[in-house]
């Protein structure tokens, strides 16, 4: 592509709008995070065919060459009995089936299934994550530059007070102290639009991590309304869905009923096993104390009966973590409906805010007209003025971020009841 049509292909992205599910589509593909829990959770599948190996027969290859030293000779040392080695090179393989180690393997299984399920809810939990903070950075981006709107429009109107003083005290129709307030407030409203213009810089690379993006978002964003959603009238709705969809206490409830599993696995440490064995083979090179060939079949029955009481720990260590699990799982719960009675009161609060702030902002209009109205009748001084300009300029900024600081709060709302899964 040549380098006109990259600069002509940069210039439609950044002119085209960022919507919010644009961006979080984007997040959920680059983010980092996202990508490595996905990964967790496909390696925690491959657990469950590792436990499940226990169930399939163990065949292996083997092949030995000996040359003795002495015929006839025999090991000794290391053993109770003596062992005659011989001349040979022989190939052959050995089979091992398991009959049943009655229920150890199955209880590894479900352990590992349920473990599975654990990471795939807290994959899920990464993905509420990633939304959340898309959504965050998303409306702060926006607050920002509502409030740079505001804070340049405040600039535009003080300048242009400032210029109609300075004209009026060329005539001698208004004094020098008018003029040089006029001035003061001017440069307040430049300051507070280099705050804000650094403000949305910063929300903007803020937004491009959260996009899982190195370079800022430059794109104009499309506005989101502030009513899309009504709030419910109580946490109540809320507090019964957390309990089923948040994923992260659906993990701690698969994470203890792993738990449980391995204990019970632990346990049945103590029971025997039994196995069939086989093996068969060709010995092409022998002694002629051997035949050419072999081949046996077998069982072999394992009864635990005395290890220094290691399984007995084990099963209790198992036992006592499992039990720490649902302690943990029922502490989560009470966690996760405090947030979601937090979350709504704030938001809650945000939500009743937007009215007062909207009333904020016409009653401050109304008193910066009545202002301006006895100033230039002569009945008002420059003081008067420019505070119901300070006034009107923090009403507009207050309302502003109300709307964004509303959707915040609602997203917020969203991932503690589990609905941003």
């Amino acid at each position: 592509m040549s380098p006109a049509r990259l600069v002509a292909q940069s210039s439609i992205d950044a002119s085209a709008s960022l919507t919010l599910e644009q961006a979080e589509a984007t997040a959920l593909s680059n983010q980092p995070r996202m990508l490595a829990a996905q990964l967790r959770a496909r390696s925690s599948i491959e657990r469950i065919r590792e436990a499940r190996g226990g169930y399939q027969p163990m065949v292996a290859f083997n092949a030995t060459g000996v040359r003795v030293a002495d015929t006839g000779a025999s090991i000794a040392a290391g053993n109770i009995t003596t062992s005659a080695v011989s001349d040979r090179f022989a190939y052959g393989a050995n089979l091992s089936q398991m009959v049943t180690d009655f229920g150890r393997t199955s209880a590894l299984v479900g352990s590992a299934r349920a473990t599975a399920e654990a990471q795939a809810d807290a994959a899920t939990l990464t993905r509420a994550q990633v939304r959340l903070n898309v959504r965050e950075a998303y409306y702060q981006v926006l607050g920002a530059e509502a409030v740079l709107r505001a804070a340049r429009a405040a600039l535009d109107n003080r300048a242009l007070v400032a210029r109609q003083l300075a004209a009026l005290a060329a005539s001698e129709l208004k004094s020098t102290l008018d003029v040089n307030f006029a001035k003061v407030l001017q440069s307040e409203a430049e300051l507070a639009v280099v705050r804000a213009e650094s403000t949305v810089a910063q929300q903007r690379s803020h937004l491009a991590t959260a996009m899982g993006q190195r370079a800022p978002v430059v794109s104009p964003l499309a506005d989101v309304p502030a009513t899309q959603d009504a709030l419910p009238l109580a946490p109540d709705s809320l507090l019964a869905q957390s309990i089923v969809q948040r994923a992260d206490l659906n993990a701690s409830q698969s994470t203890q009923k792993a738990a449980a599993q391995f204990a019970l696995s632990e346990k049945r440490l103590n029971y025997p096993t039994l196995n069939v064995l086989g093996t068969a083979g060709q010995i092409p090179f022998r002694d002629h104390t051997l035949h050419d060939s072999y081949a046996a079949v077998g069982f072999n029955l394992n009864i635990p009966v005395f290890n220094g009481g290691a399984y007995r720990a084990r099963q209790a260590e198992a036992e006592l973590e499992a039990s720490a699990r649902t302690r943990d799982t029922e502490e989560l719960r009470l966690e996760v409906g405090e947030q979601v009675r937090d979350s709504w009161y704030r938001a809650n609060e945000a939500y009743r805010s937007l009215d007062v702030t909207t009333r904020l902002v016409g009653q401050s209009k109304e008193a910066l007209r009545l202002a301006q109205d006895r100033y230039d009748a002569g009945l008002g001084s420059i003081v008067e003025l420019n505070e119901a300009q300070l006034n009107e300029t923090s009403a507009e900024i207050t309302a502003a971020d109300a709307t964004y600081s509303y959707l915040i709060r609602r997203a917020e709302l969203d991932y503690a009841a589990g609905l941003l899964n």
